[in-house]
């Protein structure tokens, strides 16, 4: 049908009845939405929002990770607002996160946001800051998985704690009571005159 209208439209458009012209109008509509996307996506410019689906974005930051072998871009949508990851690599297996007992899950980046934002919940710390916070060490995990890509879920939440450390102290024992699992008050006792040591 495509063929058939763009043969008559080049040879004379006053053969086209009201019908033929509505439907070849609505075609080549369609057909320019398809170009618009395919456009976008073979140049990388716009990606699906994954919280509202709209395709109109802005990357905020790019930063280059390990070798040079992979690109991660923070990506705004420009509909709702929201804030998203989007990595171009060569095709291989994802980061996988090895739990302590011995069980492998993907790597998630908006779980380990969820847990600094808890730690950091009311504390001077802008959602800014806390997304650099966990880009840094998203970025960091990459790196040290290596070719293996797996990283143990323990180095992963020292790299967290060191992280909390420099950033707020408070945020550091909250999160600390959670990951090293204290059991009375005497350890929380010990871990804050740890931190009163190194001030």
């Amino acid at each position: 049908m495509y063929a058939v209208f763009t043969y008559r439209r080049k040879k004379d458009r006053r053969h086209f009845s009201g019908t033929q012209q509505s439907a070849r109008t609505t075609v080549e509509n369609t057909l320019g939405v398809f170009r618009r996307l395919k456009k976008q996506l073979k140049k990388g410019e716009n990606m699906r929002c994954p919280y509202c689906g709209s395709v109109d974005d802005k990357v905020v930051e790019s930063r280059t990770l390990g070798q040079g072998d992979c690109i991660r871009r923070r990506r705004e949508c420009l509909s709702c607002g929201y804030r998203f990851t989007s990595y171009e690599r060569i095709e291989e297996k994802p980061l996988m996160v090895v739990k302590r007992n011995g069980r492998r899950e993907p790597f998630d980046r908006a779980k380990l946001e969820r847990g600094i934002e808890r730690s950091l919940e009311k504390r001077p710390v802008s959602m800014n800051e806390i997304e650099n916070i966990v880009s840094d060490i998203e970025d960091a995990a990459v790196m040290n998985s290596k070719s293996a890509k797996e990283i143990k879920s323990t180095e992963l939440g020292e790299m967290v704690l060191a992280r909390l450390y420099t950033v707020d102290k408070v945020a550091y024992i909250r999160f600390a009571s959670v990951y090293k699992k204290f059991n009375d008050l005497d350890e929380f006792i010990n871990e804050v005159k740890k931190i009163h040591e190194h001030l």
